[in-house]
């Protein structure tokens, strides 16, 4: 049985279902307490369908008591980085030094907050109509060293660029996680 704490943030409609379950059950099947957060309460549904009952929002979630914390992607994603919470978060969790990951399109979260600055990051490549831009502009706007990896892992943050690298990305923020 694992000590860690980790809390996942998914947004409340259009959260990538894969990006989702594989490093939720991943995380769990290795023991560690999972807390899922959205910037509301109640079901949180999939692009794919998959449901997930939130009970906490992001105005809930203490970064002192976790771990980790995990940015899960999907066409979600603008709501979740709207949200002044999901930023103050990232920002938080970086001072404090925990673990950070986020993957497809949620690495553009991490970049809004300022904490990837300096620092080598991947990230879905697509179009992102809030900037009017691709999220690797983005990313390098804001200072990143866009990697184009499907794993991008500096120092305790870790990025992934989408649901095939699901698997390879909860396996990072385990070894981060457990030295």
């Amino acid at each position: 049985m694992s000590d860690k704490k980790i809390a996942m943030i998914i947004a409340p409609v259009d959260f990538q279902d894969t990006e989702f379950k594989v490093p939720y059950e991943y995380f769990e099947k290795h023991g560690a307490t999972v807390d899922v957060y959205s910037t509301r309460t109640g079901p949180a549904k999939g692009t794919f369908g998959t449901m997930f009952m939130v009970d906490s929002s992001l105005t809930g979630l203490h970064v002192e008591d976790y771990d980790a914390i995990v940015y899960i992607g999907g066409s979600g994603t603008p709501i979740v980085r709207a949200d002044n919470h999901s930023i103050k978060i990232a920002q938080e969790a970086f001072e404090k030094g925990k673990v950070i990951g986020a993957i497809c399109w949620s690495p553009t979260i991490l970049a809004k907050a300022g904490i990837l600055k300096g620092r080598n990051a991947t990230v879905w490549n697509g179009d992102d109509d809030e900037f009017n831009m691709t999220t690797p502009e983005y990313l390098t706007e804001q200072g990143a060293k866009y990697t184009g990896k499907p794993v991008t892992i500096d120092g305790k943050i870790i990025t992934a660029d989408g649901p095939s690298s699901a698997q390879g990305y909860a396996e990072a923020i385990w070894k981060a996680l457990n030295g």
